[in-house]
Order: C-alpha cells, then structure tokens, then sequence
C-alpha cells in the first residue's frame, strides 16, 4: 500500500484474484454479503457458496475448494470451529488465511477475534454495512480498528440525544456515489468511537476503534448501569472453557437481573462459572448471575446472533 494512496497496488490486485472464496451460507432474499459476493466476482476470484449443505459439508467443501478466505458472522466462524473439532477436521492446516466477518461485532472484539484466529490458525478482518446505505467499513491489514470508507461515504457521529457532534455516539453516513439507494445524513443506529490518528497501513481514512461497539437501541440498562451486549460478549471470550452463551435480564421483586448461561468444556466448570461471574462483576459494577447450560443446549446461529433477551419488554 503506498503511502500516499487509498487505493490496491497492482500486487494488492493480483493476490486478490489468485484468491478462491468461500460464504459460508446460501445466496437467497437474505441480501447480505451481495455486495462482497458481486465484488469477489468482478476482481475474478474464485467465488463458492455452502447453500444447501450442513455446517460439516460447509467444512469439507471448503477444504477440498481449497478456499483462502472465508466470509460468515464471527458466530458462525465460531461454530465452524466447534464442528471441525467434533467432526476431527484440521481446519488450521486448511488454505484458509483470511476470515471477513459481517454482521455482528464480534469481529472487533478482542477476545472473540483471538478465539477465531487460534481456532482457524488465520487472520480475522471485520467488515460493517447496512442494507439502506451499503458497506462503509473495513479492517486493514494492520488490523487496528475499523476504517471508514471515505472514498464512498461523508461520515459523522454524534450525541444521539443531543444530535451535537462528537467523538463517541452514533454514526451518521451520507453515500456519496450509490446510484441505487442515495441517502443523506442516515442514521445507522449503531455506536462507534472515532480514532483520528495515523494508520499503520497509511490510509488516510478515519477508523471505528474497535469496530462497531453495539446498537444504541439494544444498550441495556441494568440498575442503572449502561451495558453494550459487546461488553458481556468482550467479557465471557475471555474464557476460551465457555464454548457458547446467553444472556437474559428480567426483573425479579422488582430488581433487575442479568443472568449468563453458558456451555463450558473444562474437567471442572464450576470453577469457570465462578471465575466468569467474579470477572463480569469486576468489569461491570454489578452482580451478574451465571448458571451452567449442559452441552449443545444453547443456540447456535449461521447469519447473525441473537444471544441477548430483555425480558423486561414484556
């Protein structure tokens, strides 16, 4: 990457067409990924889909592809990993090098991106869009926060209560060249803090230090303390024991409860229980309820995650 430039080199080009890549999903009404999908095509990469296939066909017909870059959630990702070791496949050992994530922010979360790397034995690059105004952000290769596309897209953030600029609050993106769905000064919904200095890979462009923290709409307020799910999320990948989780908040005799449930695979699981509990504690400010869930007996999702209920609102 030159200096001076926002732009691929002609090397940066022909790797890209070397590559052979692999969404780990079927190609349906579920628009996502369309755009990554239509780009892989016009840089003339090998492009594969795993529709109609289970998570260890998925698998299989990727390695035998031999596919160098895979595109899924981080949750999926995950799950991939969980199924390659169920079903003894080496997925480090794999032509996979590079891992696009979309949809969630697991991506950006520190734990969560270590997880998948050490599973996959591959980097992990996260990658934010929206259905109305497109994809506007993506990870380097210096993988230090989530670059705006500034190229395509006019980006502010403020105060949402205040709508007064600011460093921290929501993302406010106007599409400069998008034919099909033009849009002025949307609001995304979604909580970033901005990094203005310079990049390692010498783009110019403003970054999301770590990514897309939530949705301003799912932050929950538990005795008055503002949570992110990424927060709780950051804090249970911490402990590579707890192979999945969920998150409840009710309100019990009129105080509010956040309760985790969590699968661990350790020879003792209530010592990682207790640890977790003590560490979202520590982090948190509040007391955080955590009971074991017996194995596989957790959700686990292809597209985005859903691992956080409010019970209150109902």
């Amino acid at each position: 990457m030159r200096a001076s430039s926002n732009r691929l080199t002609t090397c940066d080009a022909c790797r890209l067409r070397a590559s052979k890549i692999f969404f780990a999903f079927a190609v349906g009404p579920f628009i996502a990924w369309g755009a990554g999908w239509g780009g892989s095509e016009k840089i003339g990469a090998l492009t594969r889909t795993g529709g109609a296939q289970d998570s260890a066909q998925r698998l299989q017909n990727l390695i035998d592809l031999g596919a160098t870059a895979l595109c899924c959630t981080p949750s999926y990702a995950l799950h991939l990993a969980e199924v390659a070791k169920k079903e003894n496949i080496n997925i480090r050992d794999s032509a996979v090098r590079s891992i696009v994530v979309a949809g969630e922010p697991g991506g950006s979360i520190p734990g969560t991106k270590a997880r998948i790397e050490e599973s996959w034995g591959a980097k992990l690059y996260d990658h934010t869009g929206a259905t109305e105004i497109g994809a506007f952000g993506f990870t380097c290769l210096a993988q230090c926060g989530v670059h705006l596309n500034e190229g395509e897209f006019f980006a502010e953030v403020i105060n949402p209560q205040t709508l007064e600029p600011a460093d921290e609050g929501e993302l406010v993106l106007t599409n400069l060249d998008r034919l099909g769905s033009p849009i002025i000064r949307y609001r995304t919904g979604d909580q970033v803090r901005l990094a203005r200095d310079k990049c390692e890979c010498a783009r110019t462009f403003v970054r999301m230090d770590g990514g897309i923290i939530g949705r301003i709409d799912q932050m929950l307020i538990v005795r008055g303390v503002n949570i992110f799910p990424s927060a709780i999320e950051a804090i249970v990948r911490t402990f590579p024991q707890v192979t999945e989780f969920s998150v409840e908040v009710d309100r019990i005799a009129e105080m509010d409860e956040l309760t985790i449930k969590a699968e661990v695979m350790d020879q003792n699981p209530k010592a990682v229980i207790d640890a977790l509990a003590r560490e979202a504690h520590r982090r948190l400010g509040l007391r955080v309820g955590v009971q074991l869930a017996a194995p596989e007996t957790l959700p686990r999702f292809e597209l985005k995650a859903r691992r956080f209920t409010d019970k209150r609102k109902k």
